[in-house]
């Protein structure tokens, strides 16, 4: 039996929820461990797994759907990892147990060092990731190959990365004992008070409750003396705005690059990572459209500087990033080459598609973009799914009929805007794509 944890709980500070785990093992091997648990495996799975359209859930009924084993080999013996929502009015890390099994609606990482959850914390990879993330209605979405893969880290010191990792403990220890003291109390409570007490906004009587309740103060304190920390690992003064934290971090992003290139890796965690061969935090030029699939088992895992992998991560990731002035010849010989395959994965197609954006450079035609593939057309007017409404659905949610580059899927994705001519698109950051 392992705990479960969603969304719900990670908010509202409940425990989760327990189900039957019997991974990696056969059906005699699960039966021999715990026969009640098998049992009820039988009577109330199977029915439901054996009409399942995925071959390896009909076959292996009695196991968890989506085993994910690269993630599980991650997190082993880590005692904790970190996780966040993939949906969040307000972007937060936590630590939850090793033992504990997340839901499709959290991204996990695979590392148990407060330090880590402290950059993450921080107003820096907010700042990045609120950018490089995409948007659920009003809520921002954060997702391991915009927003975890190509960020870079900061090279702190000793010292450095002990404050951090202190502040990175108190954090996640502060929000999980209010909450534990005070039932009712939940996350985004807690942060749309801090929010107030930033702007300077009087508080309603609910929210002083929250305010006492969750000791927001000493909250915000935290948060200010984490920010600062992590500023003075990066070097950067903590008066810097949004746009130019943006600025050093894809320029730090390029130089780490150019590291890599030398032999000099970064790892987040060197005796799992360098012994493995693990990936490494990798940006190649945007004019690079080499593409990899991703293992669909551990999609949702924003770990790809943890666990095993090779490149693979890091050349997707290489795809967000674009600060590098384009090379002719390279050009000249990339037109020559013959056509890229159009991908049939919708995330596969967001990042060819944002690559051959960046590397123009400039404003194309749908019709000039869908030339730069196999079987891709532009769409022939308003995609129908998107005729009613305010705007397009999320992108996590849109569909693309095969072969079809949309206007509003680019737009939604924050890959691209519409240009001042007509059936025109232009990249949205033009030296520094993100």
């Amino acid at each position: 039996m392992r705990t479960i944890i969603n969304a719900k709980d990670i908010l509202g500070g409940q425990a989760g929820r327990l189900i039957i785990d019997f991974f990696a093992l056969s059906q005699e091997q699960a039966a021999e461990l715990h026969a009640s648990a098998f049992q009820r495996c039988i009577d109330f799975v199977k029915p439901l797994r054996v009409q399942n359209a995925r071959k390896s859930i009909r076959e292996l009924w009695w196991r968890f759907a989506w085993e994910r084993p690269v993630i599980r080999g991650a997190i082993k013996s880590l005692g904790r990892y970190i996780v966040t929502l993939s949906t969040a009015k307000h972007r937060f890390f936590v630590f939850i147990p090793e033992t504990a099994v997340w839901d499709g609606a959290l991204f996990a990482i695979a590392d148990n060092d407060a330090s880590t959850l402290g950059v993450l914390s921080s107003r820096l990879h907010v700042v990045w990731a609120l950018r490089t993330g995409g948007t659920l209605e009003d809520r921002p979405t954060w997702t391991n190959s915009t927003c975890f893969d190509p960020f870079p880290f900061p090279a702190a010191t000793a010292a450095q990365q002990q404050s951090i990792r202190d502040l990175g403990e108190a954090l996640d220890a502060h929000r999980k004992k209010q909450r534990a003291a005070h039932p009712g109390l939940t996350i985004t409570g807690m942060y749309n008070v801090l929010e107030k007490l930033r702007t300077g906004e009087a508080l309603t009587a609910k929210e002083k409750t929250v305010h006492d309740d969750g000791l927001v103060s000493v909250l915000k304190k935290i948060h200010d003396d984490l920010d600062a920390a992590v500023f003075a690992a990066y070097g950067w003064p903590a008066t810097l705005t949004d746009d130019e934290i943006l600025e050093r971090l894809v320029a730090l992003n390029h130089e780490r690059a150019a590291e890599e290139k030398r032999g000099l890796v970064r790892w987040l965690r060197p005796e799992f990572q360098a012994k493995a061969g693990g990936d490494v935090q990798l940006t190649i030029d945007a004019g690079d459209h080499e593409s990899e699939a991703a293992d669909a088992d551990d999609s949702d895992v924003a770990a790809s500087k943890p666990k095993h992998g090779g490149k693979r991560a890091a050349k997707k990731a290489a795809k967000k990033v674009s600060g590098k002035a384009a090379d002719p010849a390279r050009s000249t010989r990339a037109a020559k080459a013959t056509k890229q395959a159009w991908p049939k994965d919708l995330a596969e197609q967001t990042r060819a598609v944002r690559g051959a954006l960046a590397a123009a450079g400039g404003i194309v035609t749908a019709a000039d973009m869908a030339r730069q593939f196999k079987n891709a057309k532009a769409p022939r007017g308003r995609n129908p799914r998107h005729a009613r409404g305010p705007r397009p659905r999320p992108p996590h949610r849109l569909r693309l009929r095969p072969g079809v580059i949309s206007f509003s899927v680019l737009a939604a994705m924050g890959i691209a805007q519409r240009g001042s001519k007509k059936h025109t698109l232009c990249v949205l950051w033009s030296d520094a794509a993100v």
